[in-house]
C-alpha cells in the first residue's frame, strides 16, 4: 500500500483543514461515519466513484495511526 501521506492530505483551504482523499474533497471523517452507519465498502465506491478501495483502506489505516498516538490521561 502506498504511504498514507501520498493518500491523505490536510490543507486548510480544503474542507477547513480536515484530512481528506487527495484529490477530492471526501473527508476521512465521511469515510469513516458512512462504514460506521453500515455502508460496506462496495456502497461507498457505488456512492462516491471518485475514490477507490485502496484510499477507503487508507482512511481506516489513518484514523488507527491516529488513535494508537493518542495520550492516555489518569483519571
Amino acid at each position: 500500500m502506498n504511504a498514507i501521506q501520498d493518500i491523505i492530505v490536510r490543507n486548510p483551504a480544503i474542507m477547513h483543514g480536515k484530512p481528506i482523499i487527495k484529490g477530492t474533497r471526501i473527508t476521512v471523517e465521511l469515510i469513516l461515519k458512512k462504514l460506521a452507519e453500515g455502508a460496506t465498502v462496495i456502497d461507498l465506491l457505488k456512492n462516491y466513484p471518485q475514490i477507490n478501495t485502496k484510499q477507503i483502506l487508507a482512511s481506516l489505516d489513518y484514523a488507527a495511526n491516529i488513535i494508537s498516538n493518542e495520550e492516555l490521561l489518569d483519571v
